[in-house]
């Protein structure tokens, strides 16, 4: 048995962005951290308000905020990735979906943590439910962090489950916005967690399960 699930919205509320900032400002400079979150105030205002797409500049800003990494090193990227997982994301999980996954590898299943979230940033999280990780690589490269490729988003991500686990479908996959429908449809059971309004209603009509309400962004 397979289960592959999102990580960001579905699995935690937390932000890759938000606990990497908090890594900077414990770690390298207090100023840098205040004034990364100030510049940033203002496209945080037009996502939030629907300006612009609040998936496309959450994934944007996780990327741009590697360069925070000064000097980084496989070590240095390690503890800025357990400091997210463990001071952000951990800490901001969705409890019941969490609770989910390890029952089924509890029951002998194999699971992923299928993300467009940097590899890194996943891998103490996955570890914490004993899960594998299928996100967006990266490599050092002169000090600085830098994906391989493009970001593991969209049809991309199960493009890459799937070649990965040598498979045509997977048994079970949680996701919780319209652009986890690929994933989901590939699913014997899809499961719509916490779903935005499009996918909620893409998920009515389909007849998928649901877990959990709507949110609101913001």
């Amino acid at each position: 048995m397979i289960v592959a699930s999102d990580l960001m919205g579905t699995l935690t509320t937390g932000s890759p962005f938000i606990g990497l900032v908090d890594w900077v400002k414990h770690n390298q400079s207090k100023v840098r951290a205040n004034l990364y979150m100030t510049a940033i105030t203002p496209s945080f205002l037009l996502a939030k308000y629907g300006a612009i797409d609040w998936q496309t500049w959450g994934q944007k800003l996780m990327v741009d905020s590697l360069a925070y990494i000064k000097d980084a090193d496989p070590e240095k990227l390690a503890h800025a990735s357990e400091w997210v997982v463990e001071h952000n994301l951990w800490k901001k999980r969705r409890e019941d979906v969490v609770a989910r996954l390890v029952k089924h590898r509890e029951e002998g299943a194999k699971v992923y943590i299928a993300s467009s979230v940097i590899e890194p940033f996943i891998e103490p999280f996955a570890k914490r439910i004993g899960a594998q990780v299928i996100g967006t690589p990266t490599e050092i490269v002169n000090g600085r962090v830098k994906l391989v490729g493009g970001l593991m988003a969209n049809e991309r991500k199960i493009e890459q489950v799937l070649s990965r686990l040598g498979v045509d479908r997977v048994d079970v996959a949680y996701g919780d916005t319209i652009l986890d429908v690929p994933l989901l449809e590939h699913a014997d059971h899809p499961v719509a967690v916490y779903p935005d309004a499009k996918l909620k209603i893409y998920a009515q009509n389909k007849g998928w399960e649901i877990l959990g309400d709507t949110p609101k962004i913001g």
